[in-house]
């Protein structure tokens, strides 16, 4: 009996020890849990703290971007304003330094006809060219600002380069020939989708640039046509540009060696001519490109699109006209102009010519004179900017309402836009920028008034009564 109470009880240890060892293994795996959250907690914490930081720290860089932001756009206006500030004060002192300028040079005109030895003539020679270069720098400087600023709007119309071109080789035969050059012109029959007005002045631009830096040989203006694309080519058999220099050409006041002839008007140059040239291509949305030798010249080739049809009809400019007649004495003028200074210089010069002259300085003096009915201009020049808000272009409507049949009229002004040369060319009235040139001046009055008297009618026919 008691050896089976024995094994009773070693079987009963048994099944406890069993029991305790479920429990304790129940016990440490809760304990693993436990510990597994809690390493899960306190990661949880850690990723907790971490977010708010990196939330912090991107709430921080927003902010940051944002003020960047309003710093950046407050900048951009700033230079916009500047911008717009710098345009509208270099038209302002542009006009305002133009008209002593224009008064300057009337004057020089005169005085460089009265002068009778040949030391002062010579003086009076390179006091204009002075004057001609500074004009040249200040209307140069404004364009460039007008264009920077989108003040130049392109008119698109068909343009006959055959014509372009002619007007072109008759501007600059005269400077090719005081430098012993070839300025060779090829007639293409081509017309083109472009800006006349700004389409002329690259190409002027390119062909005085080929002068200025030639010695030898000559300058070439062509054109050619593919499908639809129009290329024309300006190459000369200059000095030529290092490959690595073709950019830099592009850049404001950057020139090459200067000319070493003085007498040669293409002289002096700024280094903004093929700035600009650069600035219309992309107002146009024209393509240039160039190829270039040192020692071998240079071809700058303008590629544009070709024109359908027949070209417009072109319209006459001052730098097209040719002084055939010249026959301006006894010619009635009546000159209006605020200036007294560009007023004088204006009757100096006329009163050389042979003309006679009645001046005025607003609008109101001009009717008084035809009004009086003892005098009738035969032509009219009137500045576009007198006083006050009193504009040539109004004056010389009201004169031709007065005076019977259609009045010859020119147009001067320092502060051109296309808008008045749009609304002069509409008018039938002649334009041209001060400073005046005297020699344009005098071939476009002979001018008008060849044309008027060939067409033999009431408008140039009128009675003149005698003052």
């Amino acid at each position: 009996m008691n050896d089976g109470d024995g094994d009773g009880d070693g079987d009963e240890i048994t099944r406890l020890r069993r029991i305790n060892e479920v429990l304790i293994a129940r016990v440490e795996r809760s304990l693993d849990q436990q510990g597994q959250a809690f390493s899960l907690f306190q990661t949880a914490i850690g990723l907790e703290a971490q977010v708010r930081r990196r939330t912090s720290e991107l709430t921080r860089t927003l902010a940051d971007l944002e003020r960047s932001n309003i710093e950046l756009a407050s900048a951009r206006d700033s230079a916009e304003k500047a911008s717009r500030s710098k345009t509208q004060f270099l038209a302002a002192a542009s006009h305002d330094v133009l008209q002593p300028l224009n008064a300057a040079l009337l004057s020089m005109s005169s005085l460089s006809g009265i002068q009778e030895c040949a030391e002062g003539q010579r003086l009076g020679r390179q006091v204009e060219r002075s004057l001609e270069t500074m004009d040249l720098l200040l209307r140069t400087l404004l364009y460039m600002s007008r264009i920077d600023s989108g003040d130049v709007v392109p008119v698109i119309e068909s343009v006959d380069l055959d014509r372009l071109f002619d007007s072109i080789a008759s501007d600059f035969e005269p400077v090719a020939r005081l430098r012993g050059l070839e300025l060779r012109v090829r007639h293409s029959g081509l017309s083109v989708r472009s800006d006349k007005t700004l389409l002329r002045r690259i190409l002027q631009n390119i062909v005085a640039n080929g002068l200025r830096y030639t010695d030898r040989g000559g300058v070439l203006l062509i054109a050619g046509a593919r499908r639809e694309t129009v290329s024309i080519r300006v190459a000369d058999t200059g000095i030529g540009i290092a490959k690595e220099r073709h950019r830099d050409i592009f850049l404001e006041f950057n020139r090459g060696r200067q000319p070493t002839a003085l007498d040669d008007t293409a002289a002096g140059g700024l280094g903004l001519g093929l700035a600009i040239v650069e600035r219309l291509v992309s107002a146009l949305e024209h393509r240039i490109e160039l190829q270039s030798r040192v020692g071998h010249g240079s071809c700058f080739r303008l590629r544009l699109a070709r024109a359908t049809g027949g070209p417009a009809r072109p319209v006459a400019t001052t730098d097209e006209i040719v002084d055939r007649s010249g026959g301006l004495h006894g010619l009635n003028v009546l000159v209006i102009e605020n200036d007294p200074d560009a007023l004088l210089a204006m009757e100096a010069l006329l009163g050389r010519w042979g003309c006679e002259l009645r001046t005025a300085r607003s609008t109101s003096a001009a009717l008084t004179i035809v009004e009086r009915g003892v005098w009738v201009p035969d032509l009219v020049i009137a500045d576009q900017h007198l006083d006050g808000d009193d504009r040539g272009i109004d004056a010389i409507a009201r004169l031709r309402e007065k005076v019977s049949g259609e009045l010859p009229a020119l147009l001067v002004t320092a502060a051109p836009s296309s808008a008045l040369h749009r609304r002069a060319e509409m008018a039938g009235i002649e334009m041209m920028e001060k400073p005046l040139k005297p020699a344009s001046m005098r071939a476009l009055l002979s001018h008008l008034m060849s044309a008027c008297t060939k067409e033999a009618s009431a408008t140039c026919d009128r009675p003149r009564p005698t003052a």
